[in-house]
């Protein structure tokens, strides 16, 4: 790819050689060449603090001069730089051991002239040093530019896949609940509880997208149950216990690590700590704690919301009601922190209301 020679000679250079002179004689064979942001120095401990404001594209370097040398200077310009990033150093020296070269190289010099130089080689090496590092920070910039287009795509996809849970644990929630504002009360309470549990910020984020799905299996329970006003009998009752294994189900042979964890809490939010939950009477910490979390939250969020059976409880009653079954049906450790969450829990509920509260509280 040829690189515009307009480009080039706009690139900013730095002549570091504690010999005047020679200084003198790079510059005026640059200016000849047309090269426009030419700088230079002959104290070698400028060129660090000359680089960090100016982020020069080429530095001719000196290797012998007083203070520093250039491998020194070398040294302090690696920490400017990331590891796999482009030194711009053109190193100007009159040895020509292996030694000093190896070493040059080591350090992160690009390429070499030997003292006296010719003035023909010493501008093609220059014109190529400086084509080589343009190229780079194209590239570069453009990977920069690739790594954004594909985390904005990448956070649309979770965007959308967290859309499509949701309105997939509506579907459930539907049945007894017209809004569907339960899951996403629901789900961002998993999410602060599982963060103040000592969750990492991406495991509470994959149970905040897979919670909404813990009721979906609902969709397989008749209405004249699912809805019923009064007391269920024991044959109803073990037909809406089986919506936790139906979710389970539905969300089964997927490979998705947040499907599975869907199904993982679909199948467990109804365990209790003292085993005598649903469907399969595990105990105490045999109960995943994804399951764990999602049972205080999802049990405080039905207790405060009307359905069409029952009536919703206040903040008190429910608070009363988590604290009297720790150890029981909630593990006895989460429920504290649950109550150390409370106020962003309430929140949570404050901006996400069932339809029915909302047109309750603009005509009360």
């Amino acid at each position: 790819m040829a690189v515009d020679v307009k480009i080039l000679k706009e690139s900013r250079i730095l002549v570091v050689d504690d010999n005047p002179s020679n200084v003198l004689l790079l510059e005026a064979l640059l200016q000849q060449e047309d090269y426009h942001n030419v700088s230079s120095t002959t104290d070698p401990t400028q060129v660090k603090p000359l680089h960090q404001e100016n982020e020069y594209d080429l530095i001719l370097l000196d290797i012998q001069m007083p203070r520093l040398n250039g491998f020194q200077v070398m040294e302090q310009l690696k920490e400017l730089h990331d590891a796999d990033d482009y030194l711009p150093v053109l190193v100007l020296t009159a040895q020509t051991d292996m030694e000093t070269r190896l070493r040059s190289l080591d350090l992160g010099a690009r390429d070499f002239v030997t003292k006296p130089f010719q003035h023909a080689e010493v501008l093609q090496r220059i014109h190529n040093s400086l084509e080589i590092r343009y190229l780079y920070k194209q590239q570069k910039d453009y990977s920069h530019l690739l790594e954004e287009k594909v985390n904005e795509a990448t956070a649309e996809l979770r965007k959308s896949q967290l859309d499509i849970i949701r309105c997939l644990g509506r579907a459930g929630e539907y049945r007894d609940n017209e809004t569907g504002e339960h899951v996403i009360r629901m789900s961002k309470s998993c999410q602060a509880l599982a963060l103040a549990a000592g969750f990492s910020a991406r495991r509470a984020e994959l149970i905040l997208y897979a919670s909404p799905m813990h009721d979906v299996g609902k969709i397989g329970i008749p209405d004249n149950i699912l809805l019923k006003p009064g007391k269920l009998t024991p044959e109803e009752w073990e037909t809406m216990q089986s919506h936790a294994k139906l979710g389970a189900d539905i969300l089964a042979d997927n490979e998705s690590e947040m499907v599975q964890l869907a199904r993982t809490i679909a199948l467990s939010h109804h365990e209790k700590w003292d085993g005598s939950g649903y469907p399969n009477g595990l105990k105490g910490e045999d109960i995943p704690i994804e399951g764990r979390i999602a049972a205080i939250c999802d049990v405080f969020d039905a207790l405060t919301s009307w359905r069409p059976y029952k009536n919703a409880w206040s903040i008190d009653e429910a608070i009363e009601y988590i604290k009297d079954n720790a150890g029981s049906h909630f593990d006895p450790k989460l429920v504290p922190i649950f109550l150390e969450i409370l106020p962003q829990v309430l929140s949570i509920r404050e901006q996400h209301q069932d339809q029915l509260e909302t047109d309750e509280s603009a005509h009360s």
